[in-house]
């Protein structure tokens, strides 16, 4: 049974910092290109961005670009997500996600396994 598990989401200030951890179980990590998404109430899940298995290659959402970097622990089967310069739009839940293989990454519904998500709340 495939399970994700988010954590370290929180209350931040404008300009802060946030670390978020996936933690993985039930597949060859190493084997699943992970993503991060984010939803705000009442709004559907929005791209932030995606690494490759190697975690060699990462792609980020251009409204977080230079601000997010995502990163992976294939040993400890663990998703990353360091979040700087926070801004209250940043404000959603955040959700990881997994896929064997995707066309477009960027897409939700190429992703099969979801964790429950984490809240990041940014106050201004």
């Amino acid at each position: 049974q495939v399970q994700l598990v988010e954590s370290g989401g929180g209350l931040v200030q404008t300009g802060g910092s946030l670390t978020l951890a996936c933690a993985t179980s039930g597949l060859t990590f190493s084997d699943y290109e992970m993503g991060w998404f984010r939803q705000a109430p009442g709004k559907g899940r929005d791209f932030v961005g995606r690494i490759r298995r190697s975690g060699t290659s990462t792609y980020v959402a251009d409204s977080v670009k230079g601000r997010f970097t995502l990163s992976r622990d294939n040993a400890n089967y663990t998703l990353y997500l360091q979040m700087n310069s926070l801004k209250p739009e940043d404000t959603a839940l955040y959700l990881c996600a997994a896929t064997s293989g995707c066309l477009n990454c960027r897409v939700d519904k190429e992703y099969p396994y979801w964790g429950q998500g984490t809240q990041v709340t940014v106050s201004s």
